[in-house]
């Protein structure tokens, strides 16, 4: 009888000859999902299963396709939903578009793309105009052009290792992220991570059709409202994330290279007028010089590390062989090289404008934003057009990787969630976050700022957690894959929402700085604050995750 390795971890299977206590499956599950609840009604012959005597191992035949039999019961006793869900299916067969949803995927029913895929995806999730705004800030915040970029790089690599771990469970366990963090979170924890999953993607796409917004009114001369630009661009990228994961990856495999070259050109342009000589506003040194940098260093953490709770969305396909060691390598450099690529642009662009000055550049961001910068920066007048109409359609590969994955976060919050069609969930989102988009298109900067280091605080969190209990936790006993759905076999995920709840308010709390609050830890750092809720949030996490989750798996047994 033989073990199957997507029930264990890569390196125990090695040593299968151990004594163990382990739940095993001699076949692999078939058919469709007709067929699960088939077997479900039928009863599954008791060879199907070996049962431990651990009753958080004990794996019914009935829960292999809880989540999904759930979700097409209420589909099927409710007319509306009955007709979604048939329109779902019409379109998938005329136009491919995915009906999996939150589906966990068997390693038999994968398609995965080439590996490349996996470092070429991130290119175009960070390739666009809407990272550019994350380098500006050090100009506005006093830093110089080497200050600037020293500390965005800093970060920039300690949050792409934070989305490169998470990433490796996707091949692993054929999960969607927030499925995944499940095992940590329990049931009804991990909708606490769906929800800051959701808020997290509206914020990036809203910086998105913002920074797109300006373009397109500076190419109309100033003359179309930036209302029409941001509508545009949030229908296109709806659009396109209907169609599901064989889509994205193919349209993200390539969607950047005309975005590298412009914004190669951009940088051409606007070389003349950098100039690194110019210090920063409060020298090398110092509280206020020391807060600067960490604020902006934590921006840029929170801006790598924000995939940490997607990522895993975009590698069910692979299989679960996969190296984890290539999965987080290609993963980790993906990241780092683009993000890195658009965000020292940014840099230069800011120096030009905010510290150097240039005259035609400063006056073009002070009254028009980024969208007036890069109209000037660019020449002549044609040229500059043509540019930047190209370049309103380099965020599509981000907006439609963050519409696709709210879409999947928001079926994970419940079985009438579920019930719903992924492509109504995304349409609905994407409504939203326009509205907001719309209502603050004037306070860019704020927004930045202000809302891209706030994600940091949970997302550090989510990382050291979902890393504490599959190297520690789940080190011998592994993951049983045929629970994801059942709340009464998952972690009860009082520990992890303790962990989760404790590193934010304890440390991310006292350790902002913001424009509208400061922490009292923050405060430290001179009179406008130096960002450290990062650190704390790690350092209260790992302090009291393990503890918290020994509890918990001593008095409930899972």
């Amino acid at each position: 009888m033989a073990l199957r390795p997507d029930l264990l971890r890569e390196e125990e299977v090695s040593s299968l000859s151990e004594p163990r206590t382990t739940i095993t499956e001699t076949e692999d599950l078939e058919g469709d999902i007709m067929a699960s609840i088939d077997r479900e009604e039928k009863g599954v012959d008791e060879k199907t299963f070996q049962v431990s005597s651990e009753p958080e191992q004990d794996a019914i035949a009935e829960g292999t396709a809880d989540e999904i039999r759930r979700a097409r019961e209420i589909q099927g006793g409710h007319g509306f939903l009955r007709k979604m869900r048939a329109g779902e299916e019409w379109l998938d067969e005329k136009l491919g578009v995915e009906t999996n949803g939150i589906d966990r995927i068997p390693d038999e029913k994968r398609e995965p793309p080439s590996m490349w895929n996996i470092f070429l995806i991130w290119w175009s999730l960070n390739v666009h105009v809407g990272v550019v705004p994350l380098g500006l800030l050090g100009a506005e915040f006093g830093l110089s052009l080497r200050q600037n970029i020293a500390a965005s790089i800093c970060g920039i690599i300690l949050g792409s290792l934070c989305t490169a771990y998470t990433g490796t469970l996707g091949p692993k366990l054929g999960l969607r992220q927030i499925a995944c963090s499940r095992y940590s979170f329990g049931f009804y924890g991990a909708k606490l991570c769906s929800v800051l999953n959701i808020v997290v993607g509206g914020g990036y796409y809203v910086v998105n059709l913002v920074v797109v917004g300006q373009i397109l009114r500076a190419v109309s001369d100033y003359s179309m409202s930036l209302i029409v630009g941001i509508v545009i661009i949030a229908i296109v990228s709806y659009v396109i994330s209907v169609f599901g994961f064989k889509v994205i990856h193919s349209f993200e495999k390539y969607s950047w290279i005309g975005t590298f070259i412009l914004m190669c050109v951009l940088i051409a342009q606007a070389a003349p007028h950098v100039d690194a000589s110019v210090p920063g506003e409060d020298g090398s040194s110092g509280l206020i010089f020391a807060g600067n940098f960490l604020s902006i260093l934590a921006i840029n953490f929170s801006n790598a590390s924000g995939w940490c709770s997607m990522a895993a969305d975009y590698y069910v396909n692979f299989p679960s062989t996969t190296p984890r060691w290539k999965v987080f390598t290609l993963t980790f450099f993906g990241v780092v090289i683009p993000v890195t690529w658009s965000v020292v642009i940014g840099a230069c662009l800011g120096n030009a404008a905010v510290s150097a000055a240039y005259p035609p550049y400063a006056e073009a961001y002070t009254k028009h934003g980024l969208g007036g910068l890069m109209y000037t920066v660019y020449h002549p007048r044609g040229w500059s057009k043509f540019s930047l109409v190209i370049l309103t359609f380099s965020v599509l590969g981000n907006n439609v990787a963050v519409n696709y994955s709210s879409g999947l976060s928001l079926q994970l919050l419940g079985h009438w969630f579920h019930a719903v069609p992924r492509l109504i969930w995304s349409a609905l989102f994407s409504i939203v976050v326009t509205v907001i988009a719309i209502a603050g298109r004037q306070h860019l900067s704020t927004i930045v700022s202000n809302f891209v280091s706030l994600l940091g605080y949970w997302t550090v969190s989510f990382t050291l957690i979902m890393l504490i209990e599959d190297h520690f936790f789940r080190r011998r006993s592994g993951y049983n894959l045929h629970v994801w759905d059942q709340p009464s076999r998952l972690p009860l995920g009082i520990a992890a929402v303790l962990a989760l709840l404790a590193g934010y308010l304890a440390g991310g709390v006292t350790g902002m700085a913001q424009t509208w609050y400061i922490g009292p830890i923050a405060k430290k750092f001179g009179a406008y604050g130096g960002d450290v809720g990062i650190y704390m949030s790690a350092a209260i996490t790992m302090l009291v995750y393990p503890v918290a989750r020994t509890i918990e798996k001593k008095y409930s047994g899972r």
